[in-house]
């Protein structure tokens, strides 16, 4: 195969937020075989380079090549072998507020896409986060503007908090509620989207944590 060539081709310009760009192209090569190659099209941006760059070594896939085009930056990506990793990381999140669940899901996102093991803990605000109808806000004096600003997120590709945790979850990802926090904030099972996630306290995630290669708090 020519370096030019590839199997499939991908765009996403218009999209900045690296693990939306990387999900995308994860479930690609997921559904290619070994050596297959992917062209990856997105905007000219310098993060995009370096995070691609980055995924793909840790990943296991060998980026071909990165060139700027009149169209923006293509990659190519050439699928890698399976490639077990044995890390993990735990992560507890006490926000339910827009902006500040941005960073927490994104970091758990790129572990997951990286092949780590990853744990959430909601807790506080944060149980919220799964219950039926939720949308996140921003806080203070900017919340009357929280439907513009997540249109805003949006179109960069920061979805929505419940989509992204649907996306771990297809990436393996554990998610457990605190259940003294359900109760403080009258949140019960049957207002979950998810059905299954377990109930836990302090005790049981610590023991989840201990194990952990990357403990985070937000």
């Amino acid at each position: 195969m020519q370096t030019g060539e590839a199997d499939r081709s991908l765009d996403r310009r218009g999209k900045t937020i690296t693990t939306a760009v990387v999900f995308d192209a994860d479930a690609e090569l997921r559904a290619r075989g070994e050596g297959d190659v992917l062209a990856l099209v997105t905007d000219d941006f310098e993060p995009l380079r370096r995070d691609i760059e980055a995924w793909c070594d840790t990943a296991g896939h060998r980026l071909r090549s990165c060139e700027a085009t009149s169209e923006g930056l293509r990659f190519l990506i050439e699928k890698g072998p399976a490639k077990a990793s044995d890390s993990s990381v735990a992560i507890v999140i006490s926000s339910d507020g827009l902006e500040e669940l941005l960073s927490p899901l994104g970091f758990a996102l790129a572990a997951a896409l990286e092949g780590m093991a990853v744990h959430l803990f909601l807790q506080g605000p944060a149980v919220r986060v799964v219950t039926r109808g939720y949308r996140p806000k921003l806080r203070g004096w900017a919340r009357p503007f929280s439907r513009f600003a997540a249109s805003g997120l949006s179109r960069a590709g920061h979805l929505p908090a419940q989509d992204k945790l649907r996306q771990l979850r297809s990436l393996g990802a554990a998610i457990y509620m605190c259940g003294p926090s359900m109760q403080h904030f009258k949140v019960d099972r049957e207002d979950l989207v998810f059905d299954d996630v377990p109930l836990v306290e302090y005790f049981s995630f610590m023991a989840v944590m201990s194990k952990a290669d990357v403990q985070l708090y937000t």
